[in-house]
């Protein structure tokens, strides 16, 4: 087969530019990244061959091989694993085929030393390669196959890919060999020891031989033994560091580790990370955790969505269980008994840990929260077993300050007479802060969560109380403030600018005026400074979740609203004194009409009828010039 040209996508492309003019300084990662992706790939074949032992039957010890060649200038990383096929060299070193490739994009920056650690976040550390080398070239055979193939690259924004007649050119019967050509200035990588001390350094806790080849004999530079079978006390914080980013593809630190082995009914070995910068697919509708499962040390699948909730999907690192047997399905996974109570005891762990955290160091806690808090939350919804650990882990934002608050804070700074947690639910924390629903209860020192993230419109639903204290949105009807006391130093609230008779009479024009618009118009207490707000009926959904329902079509109609007029506004008063004039008939039902339509941007509601708005926006206008 002829030699075939092919573009890199765009976003290899940008990401080999970044890499090929990097001053990153820690280029010895090229190695690393490496040797970790010739040892996933014998860990895929090893799994294969339990059902498959032919694939494996010739070479049954799996290693990685190091050589170099001082004269040519080359550096080459070979393994026994699983190989590619012409499909699989395009597909995996063409193109980043996996999800949040658009938000990793988005997020370079431009700077070289930020954006190489965004790459190192992002998990394509083959590409590193380029860092070292002006050339490299991937010959690779598949297990079960006959065909070799070679790519070929200088990581100018295209590769090469042919058949190879030499049937030599990968040792043995399948594997991967990938040839860097290295850059003037690279000769350290081309002394035995610097690489040695590399290996040591980043690819001990590797669980096969990484093997350097001199003078014709290979020398083990690893322990070769999973890392997760050591005693912890003999695991330095390196080792765990390094670990967790062979095991995620991640470039950052871990902010916790969670080692421990589970022994009883049922036995396992968990060795778990919680990073510290969040995932770019954090947030993709896929909502797959990273936890690789291995069965006595044999990889398994990193594709077992019963073995970690989708709520705790930032946690990465693998299980080891004793009890599966070792030719285990992914069919077979599903619903099993074994990995349910792997599954709780994990949760509990974590859950257990991140309490810790959380009593220990609280800044450092709320750091986490920041980044990984909205997802958390989702288990409030889906997992009501763990919802009484899951609430004291809670952090929300609230009109008490700037900062997070738990709810136990929150109940201890409640009013007397208070009886209720409120909350507001809206896309911003800082934009809620300021809603005209809020005026009330501020005017009285009543403490009012901010919750922005879109889980929080469906777990406070779920959840209901805390503490006894029922959860009880600001935007519903049915809350009654008067039995609480005004704030400290607060002002007295004025007294209404017009008489009872004038404010009833105002209501039953804007009943009138829109009576196909909303459910009801009523005077408010909740407002001091704002004209007008609108409200969801007691018993209505709440207008944030019925927005959202709307616009992922589950919900054909919306419900009428309630539109409160605030009787202490001069606005209402002037409007209030207009009532019973025949001429000023028409300008009242206009003005209802822009007072609702107000109240609908403050909510973010779209207009139903913009040019109706307008007109009547201009109308009022020039009657207030006149």
């Amino acid at each position: 087969m002829a030699e075939e040209k092919l573009h890199f996508q765009a976003e290899v492309g940008r990401l080999l530019d970044i890499v090929a003019h990097s001053l990153y300084s820690d280029k010895d990662i090229f190695l690393r990244e490496l040797i970790s992706n010739a040892s996933d790939a014998c860990d895929r074949l090893r799994y294969l061959a339990l059902t498959r032992p032919e694939l494996a039957a010739d070479d049954p010890a799996y290693k990685v091989r190091i050589a170099v060649d001082r004269a040519a200038r080359t550096l080459t990383v070979s393994d026994n694993g699983i190989g590619m096929n012409h499909d699989e060299l395009i597909a995996n070193l063409g193109t980043i085929a996996r999800s949040g490739t658009a938000a990793f994009v988005n997020g370079l920056t431009g700077d070289s030393v930020k954006d190489m650690k965004l790459i190192g976040q992002f998990g394509v550390g083959f590409y590193s390669a380029f860092m070292v080398a002006d050339r490299v070239s991937v010959t690779s055979r598949k297990a079960g196959e006959d065909g070799i193939w070679r790519w070929v690259s200088e990581g100018r924004g295209e590769f090469a890919v042919a058949e190879v007649e030499d049937k030599d050119a990968v040792a043995g019967s399948r594997g991967t060999s990938i040839e860097l050509h290295l850059r003037e200035g690279e000769d350290e990588f081309l002394d035995a020891e610097r690489l040695a001390g590399i290996v040591r350094t980043y690819s001990d806790h590797i669980a096969l031989p990484v093997m350097l080849v001199e003078n014709g004999k290979d020398r083990t530079l690893n322990a070769a033994a999973a890392l997760w079978t050591r005693p912890r006390a003999e695991i330095t914080e390196q080792q765990y560091r390094e670990f967790y980013r062979h095991a995620g593809h991640l470039g950052d630190e871990p902010w916790l580790t969670v080692h421990f082995k589970a022994e009883g009914k049922v036995e396992y070995t968990a060795l778990l990370f919680v990073p510290t910068a969040k995932p770019f697919d954090l947030f993709h509708p896929e909502r797959r955790h990273r936890v690789k499962l291995y069965v006595r040390r044999v990889f398994i699948t990193d594709e077992c969505p019963d073995l970690v909730p989708s709520w705790l999907r930032f946690v990465k690192g693998i299980v080891d269980s004793e009890d599966l047997p070792l030719n285990v399905s992914r069919e077979m996974l599903q619903k099993n008994a074994v990995v349910a109570k792997i599954r709780q005891g994990l949760v509990t762990r974590i859950l257990g840990e991140l309490e810790k955290k959380a009593a220990k160091e609280p800044d450092s806690y709320l750091s986490f929260w920041d980044k990984f808090g909205a997802v958390l939350k989702e288990g409030l919804y889906e997992d009501p077993e763990r919802r009484e650990a899951l609430l004291k882990l809670t952090r929300l934002r609230s009109t008490h300050g700037e900062g997070w608050t738990a709810f136990a804070d929150y109940v201890g700074r409640m009013k007397p007479g208070q009886d209720s947690i409120y909350y507001i639910t809206g896309d911003d924390a800082k934009a809620l802060r300021k809603s005209p629903q809020l005026e009330g209860f501020a005017a009285k020192g009543v403490e009012v969560l901010l919750l922005s993230d879109p889980i929080d419109d469906f777990w406070v639903a779920a959840v209901g109380e805390f503490d006894g204290k029922k959860l009880k949105s600001v935007t519903q009807g049915g809350i009654d403030l008067s039995k609480l006391a005004a704030a400290d130093g607060a002002d007295k609230p004025a007294e209404p600018v017009q008489p009872p008779a004038e404010l009833a009479g105002l209501v039953a024009v804007f009943r009138l005026a829109l009576k196909d618009e909303v459910k009801d118009v009523r005077a408010s207490e909740r407002l001091t400074e704002s004209a007008v707000c609108l409200v969801a009926d007691q018993g209505d959904l709440d207008m944030r979740i019925e927005r959202m329902l709307r616009q992922h079509r589950q919900l054909d109609q919306a419900a009428k609203r309630i539109l409160e007029i605030n009787p202490k506004h001069k606005l209402i008063g002037r409007l209030a004194k207009l009532v019973g004039k025949t001429e000023e008939a028409k300008a009242l039902d206009d003005l209802a009409h822009l007072l609702l339509d107000q109240a609908r941007i403050v909510e973010g509601e779209a207009l139903p009828d913009a040019a109706a708005f307008a007109r009547r926006l201009a109308g009022a206008l020039e009657r207030g010039l006149a």
